[in-house]
Parts: structure tokens; sequence; C-alpha cells
């Protein structure tokens, strides 16, 4: 584990890089939300070096902490996978098929996760325009 993370925080970051390998591969529009991901949590060098290396080898839902995130953080892990979905201008089927299981994965109500989903869909479509211009 790393030290200055906070595993909760470790588990969502781990948990975005499963939903972003859903495709198959990681573009440099989900590296870079995990990197600003890692900038909010204070993340060392180490930490840091030690993601990218994670980032590396494919990784799928088995991989996540998932007993490590709070009732609230698998909420915000659900939000951030959605968003990381759409970051390389569309969500595909396997990206979709992926945030169903994680919220099974997560044990999110289906009634919550369709609005907590639904919601952030609309965010991340909204905000494609800002996500695409930080290259």
């Amino acid at each position: 584990m790393l030290a200055g993370v906070h595993p909760q925080d470790l588990a969502i970051v781990k948990g975005l890089v499963s939903v972003a390998w859903a495709d198959g591969r990681v573009v440099a529009e989900e590296s870079q939300i995990i990197d600003s991901l890692l900038d909010a949590y204070a993340a060392s060098p180490t930490e840091r070096r030690e993601i990218q290396l994670y980032c590396r080898q494919p990784r799928t839902l088995a991989d996540v902490p998932v007993h490590d995130l709070s009732y609230d953080d698998r909420r915000v892990l659900l939000q951030h996978a959605v968003l990381i979905s759409f970051v390389d201008g569309a969500q595909d089927e396997k990206e979709k098929q992926l945030i169903d299981e994680l919220c099974e994965v997560l044990r999110i109500p289906s009634v919550e996760a369709r609005g907590i989903v639904r919601a952030a869909e609309e965010r991340a479509k909204s905000s494609l325009h800002v996500l695409s211009a930080t290259d």
C-alpha cells in the first residue's frame, strides 16, 4: 500500500484504472484524469510512480480494493468512473457494461445507481469540450 495517499483514495484511483482499461487501452486523457486525482490527493513521486506502473497492465474490477471504500467513496468512484469513460470522446459499449458491473461490485442499489450514473453522464457530456481542451 502507498504510504501517503489515504487507502480509500488509492482504491478510487485503482478503480478508475480498471475503468480506463475497459476498452482495451488507456488513452492520454484518461491518464491525465488519474494524474489530476493524484495531484488532489497530494501523492508523492514514489506513489505516482507506483500508480504509473499499476496502469501499465490491463486491470479489471477484480483489482479494485472494494473493501477499502466507504459508502460515500463507492459513489464517488462511480461518478469518476462515468467521467473517465467519456474522456476519450465517447463511452463505448464495453465501458457502459463495465459501469453496470461496477455498480454491482460496489453494491449500490440499482435505483440509486441509475440516478448517479445518469447525473454523471450529463455532467460528463457537458464537460467534453473542457476535457478535450486540456491537451
